[in-house]
């Protein structure tokens, strides 16, 4: 019997940042020697005192179920904590929904507030999740396309120029994926005078503000003047912790809302592992030295990968000032390489040089690749060399 399957997963791409993973580890599984940047998480073990937290809750017996559903009363107030240290933004414990990942809680937060029919804007290059998540919730994404020679910044004119009466939401993602771009402050206010006057929700996805490179850490969106009221923040244990396969993370915003995230959650997954809540609340309130560590890398990293690539023939790359990705135009190279899009042109490398890359058609720019520097300077440099041979032969 061939079993019919629904509309919604028909039309529903699958995550390329994962395509690229899965096929790396195919083709070392063949014995082909991959270098690969295209995985999106630290190669960071998880800290130890984080992982001892997990066991002697596991040991104490804390393997129930979590009540209340929206996430352990202890690690909401972590939470609160933590957000008026790193953030500068007050939250009470009932403003937090503890969820199974940062983007569980895109998901569920989008659930809470759209409707079929209502525009979500989605500034572009995007994180591959964003259209999706709100096409699978019958919205609309539209799509805004950011500066290139400023990262892929969102232009609040243009801005300006997407928001209709239908419009219920603008993403905004700093430290950026895939762009590496952090807003500064000054651009981050530009884009709230364009929203104050309207009924348009913010979700700022701030899952790598830990992960930094200048002198000063990026900008909470709700930190702004007449913004916290109507942003909707989210984080997670994965980037900044080390904790990608722990799968835990939070949103936090006005009461209603996170009610209605917690409903969701409820009727679905209830909700994270209860040791997991436990592991996180140490890594919120323990030592933050093993942040600053990673963070101080991935600016080492991030400044070695981009001169790098600024020397390769045919590409051009803006300095990454966050996360742990560079956002490269390609299209330089591509008449040499016989290719038409980034798509291609990732396809290429991989059989060539056995480097693998994001293509940027699944973040919008299908003139750009991605590149993770989340791995060691070692393979940055062999996948550098690699690179630089197979663009100038």
């Amino acid at each position: 019997m061939n079993i019919e399957l629904s509309n919604l997963v028909e039309d529903l791409s699958d995550s390329a940042t994962l395509a690229v993973a899965d096929k790396a580890r195919e083709l070392r599984a063949q014995g082909v020697d991959v270098v690969s940047f295209g995985a999106g998480e630290p190669d960071f073990d998880t800290p130890q005192h984080i992982k001892d937290a997990a066991v002697a809750a596991l040991a104490a017996g804390d393997t129930k179920y979590v009540s209340p559903t929206s996430g352990k009363t202890e690690l909401r107030e972590a939470i609160c904590d933590y957000t008026r240290r790193y953030c500068q933004v007050e939250y009470h414990p009932d403003q937090i929904c503890v969820t199974c990942g940062g983007k569980d809680a895109l998901y569920m937060a989008l659930a809470a507030v759209i409707n079929p029919g209502d525009e979500v804007i989605v500034p572009v290059p995007y994180w591959v999740s964003y259209p999706e998540q709100a096409r699978m919730l019958g919205g609309k994404p539209v799509f805004v396309a950011g500066e290139v020679e400023h990262g892929g910044r969102l232009d609040p004119r243009r801005l300006a120029e997407a928001i209709t009466p239908r419009t219920r939401v603008c993403i905004i993602n700093s430290p950026s994926n895939p762009t590496g771009y952090t807003y500064s402050r000054a651009e981050l206010e530009a884009i709230a005078e364009v929203l104050r006057p309207t009924n348009v929700i913010v979700f700022s996805d701030e899952i790598y503000h830990r992960l930094y490179f200048g002198q000063e850490p990026p900008t909470s969106f709700a930190a702004l003047d007449g913004m916290h009221e109507r942003t909707l923040t989210f984080s997670g244990a994965s980037k900044s912790f080390a904790m990608t396969g722990w799968r835990i993370g939070y949103a936090a915003g006005a009461v209603n809302v996170i009610q209605a995230m917690t409903r969701v959650q409820s009727q679905t997954t209830s909700g994270p592992a209860s040791f997991v809540q436990s592991a996180f609340i140490a890594a919120l309130t323990g030592d933050q030295e093993c942040v600053e560590a990673m963070r101080r890398s991935f600016k080492a990293r991030g400044e070695k990968m981009h001169a790098a690539l600024e020397a390769l023939p045919g590409v051009t790359c803006v300095k990454p000032t966050g996360a742990f990705y560079a956002f490269c135009d390609v299209s330089g190279t591509f008449s040499r390489l016989g290719v038409t899009n980034a798509a291609e042109f990732a396809q290429v490398a991989l059989q060539r040089a056995h480097v693998a890359v994001v293509p940027g058609n699944a973040f919008g720019w299908d003139t750009h690749v991605r590149f993770s520097f989340a791995t060691s300077e070692a393979v940055i440099d062999e996948g550098m060399r690699r690179m630089g041979e197979f663009l100038k032969g």
